[in-house]
Formats: C-alpha cells, structure tokens, sequence
C-alpha cells in the first residue's frame, strides 16, 4: 500500500522553489546592473562617437603613386581565371577582383617592430588595444620656412607641451610637416631624399620619457639619416609606426582619437593600413 504523504510535504517542496526562485531574482537583480551599465557605456560611447567629426588620415594609392626606389611600383590587374587566364567581368562571372602586387610598404602603411628587428612581433601580434590611442600632433610646419627639412627637436617638443600639455602616456604621437600634400600634386617632390622629419633624441623622448605607444609621419622614412636611426630605434625598441600618413593639418594638437588598423597577415611584416581620426 502506498505510503500516505504528509501534509507538510508540499509545503516543504513550495518553500523549497520560492527561495530558489527568490534567489535567482536576487541574482538577476545584482547583475543587471552591471550588464545594463556595460551596454549603456557602449551606448553612450557609439552616440558620443557617432556626432563627432571624423578625418581620414589615409591617402588612397594606385601603380604610380610614389613608393621607395627599392621597392618600385604596384602592379594591380583584373583578377583572372587561372585555367582560362581570361579576367573575371560582371557581364560574364557576375563578378570581378583585382590581382595586387606589391610591398607591404606601400601607401600609408604600418610598420611593425619586426620590419627591423629579427625578434620583433609581426603585424598580426600587435594587440588590438594598440589600434585606438589618443592622438597628439605635434607642428613641425613653423619651422619650415626658414629649415625646409627641420627635424623635430626635443626642445620642440617641450615647447610643443608648454602650449598644450604634456603627451599623455600611451598616446600616438603624429609628426605634421604638410608633406602629404606633395602627394598626388607633386610626387617626385614628395619623394626627395632631405624632407621635415623626426630627430632621433626626440623619438627617444617621446619613448622613454612619455611612453608613446607609437608614432607616424606624412614622409616614407622616420628620418633622413643614412642608417635611419630613428626608425631602427622605435622598431627594435618593440614599437610600431604609421608611415605616409594624410591631413593632420585638419586635426588638432591634441584632444582627438587614433584608430588604425590593417589586415591580419600572418607573420607581416608591414602592409597598407587605414588610419582615421575621431576629433574632439
């Protein structure tokens, strides 16, 4: 004969879910919070954002635009089927590529610390935390009219920080000679060998002394000197930089974000990269 159940047997199971219940509204409640607040930050982020002005700090490039002599020109043809080597068109495939090639170092582009260094990480390895960073631009055009081909001087810098503060640690520091403009008015001048640039005891400063994440310039070279000093520095020294980039005379001195990026080619060692700033 069954056992008879006793009355406080369904009592006991109804206690027993109320406080699990009560305990997993608890739970929901201490988390929520933070989960809301998580995405009200990002929120709020993408809307501040999403106002602000945006400048691209990239320059488009093509097969003739200037690249270094060692390297020479891009080849960029129609893609084409390798059985038949005729190129791919929408009219025929309902589709068409373009076959690239060429150096990783061409257009505005990254170098990665191993680009110089035997052991340093390739592109694929530089964190993703790396590619937005507060941006500082640093002037160097007031020099210009009287030292075409000034570099950037440490006493520059502090000048430079006297006006508009000291560069934060961790920031991207952009070097602004208005070079970039040469670029598609005047590629052969764009291209000489003496131009405005970083002076090696300054990309020291900014590394040791303020702890930049890295730099970036609207030349092809860090330097002009004949062992490129200042770019073997920051490579060996594990820091990565943005080379040829575009209009940071539209950017201001200092207030805004970086964001770069590039693909992520396996063991790179540089390649075209798209830099924007967010401004402030």
């Amino acid at each position: 004969m069954p056992r008879a159940k006793s009355p406080h047997t369904k009592s006991s199971r109804a206690a027993s879910i109320y406080f699990a219940t009560l305990l997993l509204a608890v739970a929901i409640s201490i988390n929520a919070p933070s989960i809301a607040n998580a995405a009200s930050d990002l929120d709020r982020a993408y809307r501040t954002i999403a106002g602000k002005r945006l400048v691209d700090l990239t320059h488009s490039f093509g097969p003739d635009t200037p690249v270094w002599s060692g390297f020479g020109q891009a080849k960029m043809t129609p893609a084409a089927d390798p059985k038949t080597h005729e190129p791919y068109t929408i009219p025929k495939d309902g589709f068409r590529a373009t076959f690239y090639e060429m150096v990783g170092q061409y257009g505005t582009h990254v170098d990665p610390p191993a680009h110089f260094a035997e052991n340093g990480i390739t592109m694929d390895k530089i964190p993703l935390k790396e590619m937005i960073l507060p941006l500082v631009v640093l002037d160097d055009t007031r020099f210009l009219a009287k030292d075409p081909n000034h570099a950037f001087s440490v006493a520059d810098l502090l000048a430079w920080e006297k006006a508009h503060g000291r560069v934060p640690k961790g920031a991207f520091a952009a070097l602004r000679t208005d070079m970039y403009k040469d670029w598609d008015a005047n590629p052969e001048r764009f291209k000489r060998s003496e131009f405005p640039a970083w002076s090696l005891e300054t990309v020291k400063f900014l590394i040791e002394k303020r702890g930049v994440t890295a730099i970036g310039h609207e030349s092809m070279d860090t330097d002009t000197t004949e062992k490129m000093e200042s770019e073997t520095y920051i490579l060996q020294h594990g820091h990565f930089q943005i080379e040829v980039m575009a209009n940071l005379d539209q950017v201001p001195a200092r207030g805004a974000l970086i964001v770069v990026t590039w693909p992520k080619v396996k063991d790179g060692l540089g390649f075209p990269a798209r830099a924007f700033a967010i401004l402030p």
